[in-house]
């Protein structure tokens, strides 16, 4: 049986966070990706302009965010998926700024995602290939950040999440960290089996793989197993828009501009039986606030029609 699921970013709110897991669950929703990258954005990080949110103790922490799992919990809401805080390093960066990030974010994203019962914890690779020379020489940089996080991930039971990314350029989108299916799922049974544990499982991002022209059907049968969660959104091919699935087509012929058809293929191949899970919070903006019940609405019905597609075919 499939679980359905959505950001809870633009939803739940930090003073009533029971009126957000609520509307979710009322929409048709059993699961939420808790936005934990909203407390500490990217362009901020990328700034070097560093709030003060993880400043806080571990146990300031859990409290600031009690509230959130107990409103899940009655919502009946799993929270089955969280996102760290990104980029975790910024190249050529301040060393101290970097050294909070590894030591204070990473560390406590890794803990408040084993507080709320999370299983799987979404990280972003180091875009560095640019800078290095070679995606191998990437691939160490983030392959030691992972080294460092994998002994906690495994004592808490959480799976690292590596995600496929997209670069930018001269003005041009390039494939980033995480592109090349082959490679990712050999580093992550490397990871697994030196673990001897499931620390290191992949998130397929559609938007992603969309703006870089990834064949959807081959990736998602090639990481099989390996693939723990999905960001499903949709985009024109030329921004990273995280819009609903099937926005945008290709011509007047109204063919998708993203191979949907291809992503459902593939989950079927794989017998892919876990959450599908929206990345789709930009959405409830771009709408009419009176209208956000509904859009989530819709959102879900979405889910529920992936959902028969790929049981179809499983």
């Amino acid at each position: 049986m499939f679980h359905i699921g959505v950001q809870t970013h633009n939803v739940v709110n930090d003073r009533y966070p029971e009126e957000g897991f609520t509307a979710l669950a009322r929409a048709g929703f059993s699961c939420a990706d808790f936005s934990l990258n909203a407390y500490l954005d990217n362009s901020s990080i990328h700034q070097a302009n560093i709030n003060s949110f993880f400043n806080r103790t571990i146990l300031e922490l859990e409290n600031f965010f009690t509230p959130h799992k107990l409103a899940a919990q009655n919502a009946g809401i799993t929270i089955n998926q969280l996102h760290m805080p990104y980029p975790i390093f910024i190249p050529g960066g301040n060393q101290e700024i970097n050294d909070y990030l590894w030591h204070e974010v990473a560390v406590k994203s890794l803990q408040i995602c084993a507080f709320l019962k999370c299983p799987y914890i979404v990280v972003h690779g180091f875009k560095l290939a640019r800078y290095l020379g070679a995606e191998e020489k990437e691939w160490e940089r983030t392959e030691a950040f992972l080294h460092f996080i994998a002994p906690q991930a495994k004592e808490l039971g959480v799976t690292i999440c590596m995600e496929n990314l997209y670069d930018s350029i001269g003005g041009h989108l390039v494939e980033g960290p995480g592109c090349d299916a082959r490679k990712a799922a050999e580093r992550i049974d490397r990871f697994n089996d030196t673990y001897h544990a499931q620390v290191l499982g992949f998130c397929f991002d559609t938007g992603h793989a969309n703006l870089v022209g990834l064949d959807f059907e081959d990736f998602i049968t090639t990481l099989g197993h390996r693939l723990k969660v999905l960001h499903i959104h949709d985009n024109d091919g030329i921004g990273d828009l995280h819009q609903i699935p099937y926005t945008f087509s290709r011509a007047r012929e109204n063919k998708a501009s993203t191979d949907w058809e291809g992503f459902i293929r593939g989950l079927g191949r794989i017998h892919y039986e876990k959450v599908l899970s929206f990345e789709t919070a930009p959405v409830l903006t771009a709408f009419p606030e009176q209208m956000k019940n509904e859009v989530l609405g819709f959102i879900a019905r979405l889910g529920e029609y992936f959902a028969g597609e790929i049981h179809a075919l499983s």
